[in-house]
């Protein structure tokens, strides 16, 4: 797919597809050499812009985050023609001036999963090794800053996102030690993502939609489902504002180093790729097979 018709994906929540003036294309069924993605894909367009989304826990909300297939997610996506990834979540605030109904536009991740084998499209006889000191794509965060200041949204510039697994909130000790530790907000989903999407080579950023102050306050109640989901209708119209701004604002045809992630990642000699690691990974290594 060329640049001129490359497309932009959006992983959320049902709220972040109910853009107006969206033109529905319909619902795609795709399958990855990793499995099914969390569901079907909705084919769009939007201002002229081809958009690909896709209902991060199903449409249902059926798949806890730990059952997320994050692989298979990002492969899907990229099968796609997707190059930018902009990605929407829930997350639990974990300093005093993160309020809820706020966005936190992070800039790093601090991961507390064990989960790393199911966060690589790699292995199986193709070692690659992307660099991820800076994991979201600058550039994108800016068109995200750009996006909430002008839809009137309190916006956060840069923060780190804390991964956990879940599915239960954290206990109090543990948000405490993240609270002193400095960092910014908490969530259960965004590092595989970003992690499979750099490997991928499509720029990611993410919108953190804060919704609780997680459990590191003495006197506050604990974190509940019906909070979060209370302060994500009340988020949703200015989620999709943001995510309709980012998308009229990124230049189809741009190119950034994100898109070229495995130009030096990978280690293991061509003529020693396995042919079922290549099929598995053509979507992703195609420019290295011409």
């Amino acid at each position: 797919m060329s640049r001129e018709t490359a497309r932009v994906g959006v992983i959320g929540g049902s709220g972040v597809y109910g853009l107006p003036g969206l033109e529905e294309v319909g619902w795609q069924k795709v399958e990855t050499p990793f499995g099914a993605p969390s569901d079907e894909l909705l084919l769009a367009r939007y201002q002229g812009r081809e958009v690909v989304f896709l209902p991060r826990h199903g449409r249902a909300h059926s798949l806890l985050p730990s059952e997320l297939n994050h692989r298979a997610n990002v492969m899907a996506l990229k099968q796609m023609g997707v190059r930018w990834i902009i990605s929407a979540s829930a997350v639990g605030s974990l300093q005093e001036r993160y309020q809820p109904c706020d966005i936190v536009a992070i800039d790093q991740f601090f991961d507390r999963t064990k989960r790393s084998a199911d966060q690589t499209l790699f292995g199986g006889g193709i070692v690659a090794h992307v660099a991820f000191a800076d994991p979201i794509c600058e550039g994108l965060r800016q068109l995200v800053l750009e996006a909430a200041r002008e839809a009137g949204a309190s916006v956060h510039d840069g923060g780190t996102y804390v991964n956990m697994e879940g599915p239960a909130f954290s206990t109090r000790a543990e948000s405490i030690q993240n609270h002193r530790d400095g960092h910014a907000v908490i969530g259960m989903t965004n590092l595989g993502e970003a992690k499979c999407a750099r490997e991928a080579e499509i720029a990611y950023a993410a919108m953190a939609m804060v919704t609780d102050y997680d459990g590191w306050r003495p006197h506050d109640p604990h974190v509940t489902v019906e909070a979060v989901i209370e302060y994500l209708h009340r988020n949703a119209e200015t989620a999709q504002k943001v995510i309709a701004g980012v998308i009229e604002r990124i230049d189809v045809t741009a190119d950034c180093s994100c898109h070229h992630a495995l130009d030096h990642a990978i280690l293991t000699r061509k003529e020693a790729w396995p042919a079922e690691a290549v099929e598995r990974l053509r979507p992703v290594i195609r420019r290295f097979l011409d």
